[in-house]
């Protein structure tokens, strides 16, 4: 299978889009990783992959809305990657509706983990390599003050500042 990608821009910087052709998909493609410039952990353009933007047209004009605040919700298909565990945690924040937040403990909890499992669910949120339409940004600190996102601190309070959330001083 062929590994296709291309770069868009965005209020945050340029995004790289990663994906393989999956024919149910909207578009055509499938996701595996949306990084952001300088993200901790984020992907890089790799030898063999395939510069296909028209591959990802569906999802830039997703991306797009989302940023001009007309779309809430995005309809993209991602391929399974991750731990058994990792993929609960990112269910869980797939499930977080736009312009909310929940803490750390609060996602331990929708999985079914103590709260006290906040730690291990960070981790698993911190490995998310779908960032902004895997919402790991919807994620705060038990006091309601940012803390982690592998995209940096500004990036995360932009997006939920687009998103209408009132942040905790």
């Amino acid at each position: 299978m062929t590994t296709l990608c291309t770069t868009t821009d965005s209020p945050l910087g340029e995004l790289l889009l990663v994906g393989e052709r999956s024919p149910g998909a909207p578009g055509g493609t499938a996701l595996t990783s949306l990084s952001i410039p300088g993200q901790r952990g984020g992907a890089t353009v790799r030898p063999g992959w395939a510069r296909e933007p028209d591959a990802f047209t569906a999802i830039v004009e997703q991306l797009t809305a989302y940023f001009a605040g007309t779309l809430t919700r995005f309809d993209i298909r991602y391929l399974p990657s991750g731990s058994a565990f990792q993929r609960r945690v990112w269910e869980a924040l797939d499930a977080i509706p736009y312009g909310t937040t929940l803490t750390y403990g609060d996602v331990a909890a929708r999985i079914g983990e103590p709260r006290g499992a906040a730690r291990t669910v960070g981790t698993a949120i911190g490995a998310n390599p779908l960032l902004v339409v895997r919402p790991c940004h919807r994620v705060v600190g038990a006091n309601g003050s940012l803390t982690g996102y592998a995209g940096g601190l500004e990036r995360k309070r932009l997006l939920l500042a687009f998103e209408g959330v009132a942040l905790a001083v």
